[in-house]
């Protein structure tokens, strides 16, 4: 009987390649350009293509390809493929929401660390003016602030905004959160030793997250029509607050973020992702307030072997369901 063929057209873990082979399937890692993607799948006869952000499957790939099984994505949103017309057509269309929500939430805390103390900017001066001007690199980023205390906002609390949530809970911070489909959650806070602690967080309106957070951070989908955070959204804030975005790019309107850093209103930023990728806007990459990483908030090698596993686990459960 012929293997399967599972294309993983943005690469897999070793974990993920392995559980698929031991399942019966034949793996292919080969990187395919955008524009061939269809014609590789039917030429190879792949079943199942697997993606993260990088390929796109829209129509034009869903409707020439006949053969195609599974549509994977390893991550959380799915906003590169066309989900719902996927499913019409009776391919399968999975993810894995559970994945990176611990990777992203670590992310988000880097940018945090790093905006209160400065590292975004000092880590771009330090090897300029680190040698002639160390006192006066030192009397610059002086002025640090401790996290603990302070209110952390989180927009959208989901699986990745509790994931923050346990962070920032284990921080000693106060934490307040808005979603529009979510009344309330319960936060179980793990220690090493066994250990743990249950708060339970009510979700507010998020004007009153924009009112009273010393730093708001945004969990949310991609948008279809307007930004969830905008210049009457800063304009709404604190004076000095700082702002995360690590969900999509999109959310926030890059141009408000810009007026909103020079004119101090806002302290820092830090962004995992743009509105104009791969090709984020010069003036956000430039700005010497923000802190930049290129999309890498599922990319831990942990949440790359859980994604890989469970993309496996789902893919098998449902073939030898339909073969059966």
């Amino acid at each position: 009987m012929k293997k399967m063929k599972v294309l993983a057209n943005d690469g897999i873990s070793k974990s993920g390649v392995t559980a698929l082979e031991d399942g019966g399937f034949e793996v292919i890692t080969t990187k395919v350009a955008q524009e061939q993607v269809a014609n590789y799948i039917n030429a190879n006869n792949i079943s199942v293509l697997l993606v993260r952000s990088a390929t796109k499957v829209r129509k034009d790939i869903i409707d020439t390809c006949p053969g195609l099984k599974i549509i994977g994505r390893g991550g959380v949103g799915m906003d590169n493929i066309d989900v719902d017309y996927a499913r019409e057509k009776g391919i399968h269309v999975i993810n894995t929401p559970a994945s990176s929500s611990d990777s992203v939430a670590e992310l988000v805390f880097a940018h945090l660390f790093s905006g209160v103390r400065f590292l975004y900017d000092s880590n771009r001066n330090m090897p300029l003016e680190g040698d002639t001007n160390f006192d006066g690199l030192k009397k610059a980023y002086a002025n640090g602030i401790e996290l603990r205390g302070k209110t952390l906002g989180i927009i959208g609390f989901g699986r990745i905004g509790r994931s923050v949530a346990r962070i920032a809970l284990g921080l000693g911070m106060r934490v307040i959160a808005s979603d529009k489909f979510e009344h309330s959650a319960e936060i179980r806070v793990d220690f090493y030793n066994g250990q743990f602690i249950n708060v339970a967080i009510p979700t507010e309106p998020i004007e009153d997250i924009l009112k009273h957070s010393d730093f708001v951070t945004l969990h949310v989908p991609a948008q279809d029509n307007g930004y969830v955070i905008g210049a009457a959204q800063f304009e709404a804030m604190k004076d000095g607050v700082g702002i995360i975005n690590a969900s999509r790019g999109g959310v926030v309107d890059e141009v408000a973020l810009i007026d909103a850093l020079d004119s101090g209103k806002v302290a820092f930023a830090g962004l995992d992702v743009f509105e104009e990728e791969p090709k984020p806007a010069i003036q956000v990459l430039m700005n010497p307030k923000v802190s930049l990483t290129p999309h890498i908030g599922a990319a831990t090698l942990e949440a790359q072997d859980r994604i890989g596993t469970e993309l496996a686990e789902q893919i098998i459960s449902l073939l030898k369901t339909e073969n059966s």
